[in-house]
């Protein structure tokens, strides 16, 4: 029996594509999904409206881009949103107000059925990964839904290239940047046993590797994939194939995506805004 399309990696090479018109905003995006996540990569020009009217939270995240900044109105909150910086905007209604031009990268979880619909890959997930845990909100964040806002240069910790942000329903690790080409003699393979990875490039030429385990069966054995990507480009990763991820040029911006949360790195306390999104009863053993 043959792997489903959902079990097989997304190489969504949004970098060879036109982006697409998107409701409610004046600017056109580039739409990829996973089983548990959406996301959305919008090219701005200053000016430009981003409205969304949404059940659950989502991450906006901007690049370190010269002058590109963003007016956030959610309710009656509002923030101005500079480059490198990550914002978790609330459920309800909001707008982003463009300045600057560049990419804007917005996280969403699956819920958000209008733009699943609208991903170039939605047929993958027509009969889903049976793989992937289901898609489970953590606790509510201490003080309620608000606008959360952060500097990502603040969070830059000695010897860690990660800067781990969550929500209920999602994380967002936006890596720092590599100035050089990725040391091959140290990269790390690894795998997940039951969570997809987006990892999306936003600047630099990666190359991705992937082995899928081996079945009882040898006619279902997969080579090894080796793919090359530009920026922008978005990476999912099935559970349990082995994968990692090098930059072959510089800079090198990678962002890693997961839904829901990891245990792993949320009991490490390696979380930034851990101490505002608590954790739920870690689940039973087997």
């Amino acid at each position: 029996m043959s792997l489903l399309p959902s079990q097989l990696a997304t190489y969504a090479r949004h970098h060879e594509q036109a982006p697409r018109a998107v409701p409610g905003d004046s600017c056109p995006a580039w739409i990829t999904r996973g089983a548990n996540f959406v996301v959305v990569v919008s090219r701005v020009q200053p000016g430009d409206t981003l409205q969304r009217d949404n059940t659950d939270e989502y991450v906006l995240l901007l690049p370190d881009t010269p002058g590109l900044s963003v007016q956030v109105d959610a309710g009656s909150a509002s923030l101005q949103a500079g480059p490198d910086s990550l914002t978790i905007v609330p459920p309800g209604p909001s707008t982003l107000r463009v300045s600057g031009s560049g990419l804007l990268v917005r996280v969403f979880s699956s819920d958000v059925t209008d733009l699943l619909a609208l991903a170039d890959n939605h047929a993958t997930y027509a009969t889903p990964n049976p793989d992937v845990a289901p898609l489970v909100a953590w606790p509510e964040p201490v003080g309620g839904y608000k606008l959360r806002h952060y500097r990502l240069a603040d969070f830059a910790t000695e010897g860690s290239q990660m800067r781990i942000f969550r929500t209920r329903k999602l994380m967002v690790n936006p890596l720092l940047k590599r100035t050089v080409a990725r040391d091959v003699h140290k990269l790390s393979p690894h795998s997940h046993a039951d969570f997809e990875q987006g990892s999306l490039a936003l600047s630099g030429t990666y190359v991705h590797h992937l082995r899928f385990p081996w079945g009882p069966d040898m006619t279902q054995w997969r080579g090894d994939e080796a793919e090359q990507m530009g920026s922008p480009s978005l990476l999912v990763v099935p559970p349990k194939v082995v994968h990692t991820s090098r930059n072959i040029d510089a800079p090198g911006v990678l962002v890693d995506i997961f839904a829901p949360p990891r245990w792993d790195f949320s009991k490490r306390g390696v979380v930034c805004n851990g101490d505002e999104y608590p954790m739920p009863p870690e689940p039973a053993a087997g």
